[in-house]
């Protein structure tokens, strides 16, 4: 673990209506992560200090760079003066991925695709995912609210997102949070492979909207949906169609829509675009 804190506490001003009132906030950290691999810079992410180990290995995993945990020798977080460094130490037979792959990345963290040298990366090839798992419509409808209850970070800040998985019959099973949404599937991706579940057994749920990026690495981790409550990407939506990914949007309560693959989930109460 880092050993920072996730948000700091701030006082200011408000002003409102009925006149100007002190007032204290958490606000949320973040701060510079290198990801170092095998003695060298992988990439250099704003991403708040928080489940750090679960980030580097679902990042790599999502970025093409490992199979899985057991690529990963060693893993340590160290802690500096500018930010936090996540060591790895892959087996050898993952060094020519990883030279293949190795890009410098800094930037803010509302864009997952900062740093990408290249359209082809951008518009990387993903697989086509195939699971059984299927999904009633008033889980699907309730998810977002599910992961509400899932955010602490979030409930004292009101400044970060957060990604949940959705177990069919078993609600939100494990969530992860972060400034960045990108980062928090990173982190829920890489808690799932550390606790050796597969993401093919439910749907990961997002509080963000559903870009690209989201829809790459939820078809690299192999989940069958995705459930958000803000809308997808054009881009993001024919990915998801072309990656065998049902694509739902806007589910707040009982209500939602679904974009692509509707045969993974019950047809009541469910609004077909």
């Amino acid at each position: 673990m880092s050993g920072l804190r996730a948000f700091t506490s701030a006082a200011g001003a408000a002003y409102r209506a009925e006149g100007r009132t002190a007032v204290h906030r958490n606000l949320p950290e973040e701060l510079p992560l290198a990801v170092v691999c095998n003695g060298s810079s992988f990439a250099v992410m704003m991403a708040t200090p928080e489940d750090v180990e679960d980030f580097a290995l679902g990042f790599l995993y999502t970025e093409g760079v490992i199979a899985g945990p057991d690529e990963v020798e060693r893993l340590e977080v160290v802690r500096h003066p500018q930010g936090l460094e996540a060591r790895l130490w892959l087996r050898e037979d993952r060094a020519e991925a990883l030279a293949a792959r190795r890009r410098a990345m800094a930037g803010p963290v509302g864009c997952g695709l900062c740093g990408i040298e290249s359209l082809e990366a951008a518009a990387r090839a993903v697989p086509v995912v195939h699971s059984d798992a299927r999904f009633t419509a008033a889980e699907v409808g309730k998810a977002t609210e599910a992961l509400r209850a899932c955010q602490p970070l979030h409930d004292r800040t009101r400044a970060t997102h957060a990604a949940g998985f959705l177990r069919p019959g078993a609600g939100i099973v494990m969530a992860r949070e972060d400034v960045g949404r990108h980062n928090a599937l990173d982190k829920l991706i890489g808690a799932l492979l550390r606790a050796r579940i597969s993401p093919a057994e439910g749907a990961f749920v997002m509080t963000s909207r559903l870009s690209l990026e989201l829809v790459q690495k939820c078809a690299v981790a192999g989940a069958p949906a995705m459930i958000a409550v803000s809308a997808p990407t054009a881009s993001a939506l024919r990915l998801a169609d072309a990656a065998g990914i049902s694509l739902v949007a806007f589910a707040r309560g009982t209500g939602f829509d679904i974009y692509t693959h509707p045969d993974r989930i019950a047809e009541e109460a469910c609004h077909v675009a």
